[in-house]
């Protein structure tokens, strides 16, 4: 449904930008939301009309700044991407189009209860429950997709895998952990930071490829320089037998001339 209004000004309303809650309950909790939020802002990064926002009060009824929700990461298609300190629905005109929220045992009343009703009323397209911990949803990610106003559980199609329809987008679970999968390259997406990890580790295997390269062309080179060397020396010594015969035979020969002279000498005396 649409942001529900009131008549109050809005110019005199405050919405506060935080809660004062913590962003999350631990540094397993944090870490899925900063990679979620980040890739599906480095996916979306060229597509002008896709804002990705995470733990940012979202603003629901307007002149009633007690009506807000604090998603862990929503994705909103059909609006721009300037920076927000806050989203309001009503100044948007549009909810977000799919939210994730990082679940807890701590949350998870609200999260199965108060967030989804609402989520639900508010519009949203899908609507994703990831535990990280695995302390009690079976399984640990869930998925519901708005029907007629309603959500409905989304199947899955292998397990540990749900596709997000609304977002073109494949989500896994790899030995318990949320990534973000390109249904038709296969390719898994990762934040700027790993990303650049990953060119890190590429460009330091190519540079170890490259020197293990240079090393085998130094030993064939040198390999090949001892075949020559091996070649000369044995053409060194063909041509040392050669001369060594040459020098026999002419010995030979003049042999056998001395033999005739001293012959012919005994015969005319």
């Amino acid at each position: 449904m649409a942001a529900i209004t009131t008549a109050t000004a809005e110019k005199s309303i405050h919405y506060p930008e935080s809660d004062g809650k913590p962003m999350a309950e631990t540094d397993v909790h944090i870490d899925a939301l900063i990679y979620l939020r980040e890739t599906l802002k480095a996916y979306f990064t060229t597509e002008p009309r896709v804002y990705v926002a995470g733990n940012m009060l979202l603003y629901y009824e307007e002149g009633n700044p007690a009506a807000c929700v604090a998603p862990d990461v929503f994705v909103v298609r059909g609006v721009t991407k300037q920076e927000r300190h806050t989203y309001k629905i009503w100044a948007e005109e549009q909810p977000p189009t799919v939210v994730f929220e990082i679940t807890s045992r701590g949350t998870r009343l609200e999260d199965l209860g108060t967030k989804r009703a609402l989520y639900a009323e508010l519009g949203v397209q899908e609507y994703f429950l990831y535990d990280p911990l695995g302390e009690y949803l079976r399984p640990p990610l869930q998925g519901f997709r708005l029907a007629d106003g309603e959500y409905e559980r989304i199947a899955s199609e292998r397990e540990l895998v749900l596709v997000s329809e609304a977002l073109g987008l494949e989500l896994r679970l790899e030995n318990g952990r949320l990534r973000v999968v390109h249904p038709e390259t296969r390719e898994l997406l990762l934040t700027p930071a790993e990303a650049y990890v990953a060119r890190r580790v590429a460009e330091a295997r190519a540079d170890q490829e490259a020197v293990q390269r240079m090393v085998a062309e130094a030993r064939a080179a040198q390999e090949a320089v001892q075949r020559q060397a091996a070649e000369a020396r044995v053409l060194q010594e063909a041509v040392q037998r050669q001369a060594a015969e040459s020098r026999a035979a002419h010995a030979e020969a003049e042999l056998v001339r001395l033999r005739a002279e001293m012959k012919q000498l005994r015969e005319e005396k």
